[in-house]
């Protein structure tokens, strides 16, 4: 069975939904999914987001899974509404072990060395590293050094003009944010100019 992580190791990207509301879920994982990015992460910070999760799951091509997962209950939460991974913003040990306990793939947000260690030891199917904007792509040259095997997907300050850069230096992917899935355009449902930014934003990688 295809698992999540392996539809973001193919694709080499995922996407990062932060939005005041989510008027179609559907219809906007399907456009990204149909735009080259499959994995679509929906947060908890999304007013409603269990509705959302619930909707985009039924998308037959898009992978949908939870951001901001901070607590073992959000997890339970998530993965009941149709989540195929989770992703932290920093370590978080209840979430894990709701994820392990349901084979479901989590992403675990770290920065240092130290944290990036204790997510993996956490079971961290990768470790989202934010925010990579305060060092750059060359931050996550360094973290290969210590961590040649561990899946490292940069999030936070990551557009179309760096995401190639962080891939070359070591990444197994990129979060695409606000630089496809703008705000404003999630809310509006404006999914013809959402499709245009993860267009560019895929071509931008090769």
């Amino acid at each position: 069975m295809t698992t999540a992580l392996d539809v973001i190791r193919a694709d080499r990207v995922l996407t990062v939904v932060r939005a005041p509301q989510i008027p179609d879920p559907l219809a906007l994982a399907d456009t990204l999914s149909d735009s080259g990015i499959r994995a679509v992460e929906l947060t908890f910070t999304t007013p409603d987001v269990l509705a959302a999760l619930r909707a985009a799951a039924a998308s037959e091509q898009a992978v949908v899974g939870a951001g901001t997962v901070l607590t073992g209950e959000q997890a339970e939460q998530a993965i009941g509404s149709g989540a195929r991974f989770l992703v932290t913003p920093g370590l978080r040990a209840e979430v894990a072990e709701v994820a392990a306990r349901h084979d479901i793939p989590v992403v675990m947000g770290a920065f240092t060395p130290t944290e990036v260690m204790q997510a993996l030891d956490l079971g961290a199917a990768a470790v989202k590293i934010f925010p990579a904007r305060a060092l750059g792509p060359g931050y996550l040259r360094d973290l290969r050094g210590p961590f040649p095997d561990a899946a490292l997907i940069p999030s936070g300050g990551v557009n179309a003009g760096n995401a190639a850069e962080f891939l070359a230096q070591g990444a197994v992917a990129v979060t695409a944010g606000t630089d496809v899935v703008d705000p404003s355009d999630v809310a509006a449902g404006r999914w013809s100019e959402i499709a245009v930014r993860a267009t560019n934003f895929v071509r931008s990688m090769k």
